[in-house]
């Protein structure tokens, strides 16, 4: 034993005295063979060594470049612009050599989404001719691995391709295409970093810092900070979780000593389970961002192509804001200012038995991001099939994305890269004249009347449109509709219009006009008699609410309180929804929407309702009680206050209290005989994916629980009243 111990001793000594070992110089595993970078830009570099360590960086012939390792081992730095060219050799020194054979300068392009831009050129038509002619090495893809990840990380397993008729299968299909456009107009070479993950949404791609970009997604911001170790609410609910452990673990030592059974160890809670580590971390907000593109942000490149939305296409207007915050996100991320973004509509589909209109809302909401700065728009409705939601045909796809590219990025004044669209609508007698852009050479591409227009007046009900192209315009008229007032193009998800222009691009979706507003106070009898109290524009919603009018203070005894809320959708009437009632409290600032602050938490029956509303399936008139569920809390489906007829299994007008009381939220009121909603106002700080509805909700709700369609409605507005007390 004692020679033993001496021995240990001295290997330990050994050990000590030895010099410190150099931390070999490393880099990402994107900087390879066949690497493509970005031409006339300066060239960020980076990677890792030990502290301190000299680095020199040569790119061909150029003079080297050097920099010196941080204390946290971390190098980066950046090599003059230079033309498109190559190949030439990437030279890195430090301790020890690296050398990077066979790369290009050229143009650079990121292409990301779900699986219609994952989709390969192996799985796209005429793969047959595709492949052999696929041997323009110059052309190459840096494949980004499918990785969630609950943190930004740094490094990722990837390397480059050259396109050749044995790789080319696996090259992103709508990437590849518009390489190929590019290598013809330009004569350089072009890399693609394919970063993509069928069936993903929006948010996993997006960075935490770009969805503070807008206050629609506050909810969002609100739900990653609530994951931050720092934050006193996160750490408030793990040592809670941590004591439950060691009480946990006390009794199982206890059993184990008597041989006792073993009861399950405690569940970490869901609001504190990191986001790769719940079910289906690849849809979790932020976690495809830290897993794939982090790594390569900074990555010299011209732009992006982006080809999502199927898997978002139900949330209307809220995706233009969720994607702000990507653009916005990656634009940070990067650091060379309002890249280009071009991004591709997504194609017309069945979608089983959803709304027609659902689809189209969605159009809008993917044609409206154009009011990003340096974005443009790939319409899709005349190449795609409505039974696939894979369109095999991606050649035209990245044809359109390189006409994008060459007329707005590259300066090519020529080429015609978008279809036409709408600019301006004129009434005339029983017609309706369309004005588009991009209407050079206006026409049909079957050689027949314009289709898929539509016109509604005043009772917004729109009939099919007799349509004729008169140079740059669209008339319209039906003989259903006398005075038209508005119109729509392509509003159904299988519509398939011939509307084109000369260069035979489709026209996008589109509604025009509007229907005169009449505020519908004045419909309602029972509103007389009632003074205003609070009025708020609800696209104005957030966790703390600020109303547009407030004279709760001017407000004395009151003995009924009035309820009106607005909804109109994108070319509908306005919908409304009155709802009167006994007073069910004296506070005037507990009849306001139920947050924290104003100390409002009701679940209660109340008399003598009124409900006037011009909603289809809601029963207006007077009903002798109601009920209200006013709270700021989370709640659940449990009927746990036993009101009659309602459901333990569904969101209704019987739903059960919980925790966190500064949580999700509830302004709802029922016409509880009847089991309608009256009206709905719930998650208020989701601001634009809060929920709205009038009458009863359909699906898993009736309260419109989980809606989240705030942003659906172009209108949206909420007014309280009360009556003086007699």
């Amino acid at each position: 034993m004692i020679l033993r111990h001496r021995l240990l001793l001295a290997a330990a000594s050994a050990v000590l005295l030895a010099p410190a070992a150099s931390a070999a110089v490393s880099m990402p595993s994107f900087f390879s063979d066949r690497m493509v970078l970005q031409r006339e830009r300066p060239i960020a570099v980076w990677g890792w060594g030990a502290p301190g360590e000299a680095v020199e960086v040569q790119l061909g012939e150029q003079p080297a470049v050097k920099a010196t390792t941080a204390a946290d081992g971390t190098w980066k730095l950046s090599l003059p612009a230079t033309p498109a060219g190559g190949p030439h050799v990437l030279v890195v020194k430090g301790s020890n050599e690296i050398r990077i054979n066979d790369v290009l300068v050229g143009e650079v392009w990121l292409c990301s989404g779900q699986s219609n831009m994952d989709w390969t050129v192996g799985s796209s038509q005429n793969f047959d001719q595709e492949r052999p002619a696929a041997t323009d090495d110059k052309i190459r893809q840096l494949y980004v691995p499918r990785r969630p990840m609950s943190k930004p990380e740094g490094k990722i397993d990837a390397k480059w391709t050259s396109c050749s008729p044995d790789s080319v299968g696996g090259f992103t299909a709508c990437g590849y295409f518009m390489a190929r456009e590019l290598r013809k107009e330009l004569g350089v070479p072009v890399g693609l970093i394919n970063a993509a993950w069928g069936g993903t949404r929006i948010e996993p791609w997006t960075p935490a810092a770009g969805f503070k970009l807008s206050p629609a997604l506050a909810g969002t911001v609100k739900q990653l900070a609530s994951l931050d170790p720092k934050d006193p609410g996160y750490r408030k609910r793990f040592g809670e979780h941590v004591a439950k452990v060691e009480a946990w673990t006390a009794k199982a030592k206890e059993a184990l000593e008597k041989d006792g059974e073993l009861d399950a160890p405690p569940e970490l809670p869901a609001e504190i389970t990191p986001l790769a580590s719940r079910k289906d971390p690849q849809q979790q907000p932020t976690t495809l961002w830290n897993g794939m593109l982090n790594a390569v942000a900074g990555y010299g490149m011209r732009g992006a192509i982006w080809y999502q939305g199927e898997s978002n296409h139900g949330e209307g207007p809220l995706y233009t804001e969720k994607t702000k915050a990507l653009v916005g996100g990656w634009r940070q991320a990067w650091g060379i200012g309002d890249f280009p973004f071009n991004f591709v509509q997504i194609a017309p589909f069945r979608y089983g038995n959803e709304d027609p209109t659902v689809l189209p809302r969605f159009w809008l909401a993917q044609s409206a991001c154009l009011a990003i700065p340096n974005t443009g728009m790939v319409v899709t409705s005349d190449i795609s099939n409505l039974d696939d939601i894979h369109p095999r045909n991606k050649q035209d796809v990245g044809r359109r994305l390189a006409l994008l590219a060459l007329a707005r990025t590259y300066g090519k004044t020529a080429v015609e890269c978008e279809g036409p669209s709408f600019k301006e609508l004129k009434a005339e007698g029983a017609k309706l004249r369309l004005v588009l852009d991009h209407a050079a050479g206006l026409k049909t591409r079957d050689g027949k009347a314009p289709t898929w227009f539509e016109v509604a007046g005043e009772d917004g009900v729109f009939a099919e449109a007799e349509a004729a192209i008169e140079g740059s315009a669209v008339v319209l008229s039906s003989p259903k509709v006398a005075k038209p007032l508005i119109a729509r193009f392509a509003w159904s998800k299988i519509a398939e219009p011939n509307l084109c222009n000369g260069a035979g691009l489709p026209a996008a979706a589109f509604t025009a006009g509007e229907i005169p507003y009449a505020d519908p106070l004045a419909r309602v009898a029972e509103a007389k008699g009632y003074t205003p109290v609070y009025a708020l524009d609800l696209a104005r919603l957030g966790h703390d609410i600020a109303y547009d009018l407030d004279d709760s203070a001017k407000v004395g005894a009151f003995d009924r309180v009035g309820y009106l809320l607005e909804l109109q959708g994108e070319g509908r009437p306005v919908q409304y929804a009155w709802a009167s009632m006994d007073a069910f409290t004296k506070d005037v600032k507990q009849i306001g929407i139920p947050t924290i602050a104003s100390g409002a938490s009701f679940q209660v029956a109340v008399a003598n309702l009124v409900v006037d509303s011009n909603a289809p399936g809601l029963s207006s008139g007077s009903f002798p009680a109601g009920n209200i569920e006013f709270w700021p809390n989370n709640y659940a489906e449990g009927n746990a206050g036993n009101v009659a007829g309602a459901s333990d299994t569904v969101f209704d007008f019987g739903d059960r209290i919980g925790e966190p009381k500064d949580g999700y939220g509830s302004m709802q009121v029922h016409q509880t005989a009847g089991k309608q909603t009256v009206f709905a106002l719930n998650h208020w700080g989701a601001g634009g994916s809060a929920d709205l509805g009038i009458g009863n909700s359909t699906g898993k709700s009736l309260d419109w629980t989980f809606a989240s369609n705030a942003n659906a409605y172009s209108l949206k507005k909420l007014r309280i009243f009360v009556r003086a007390k007699k």
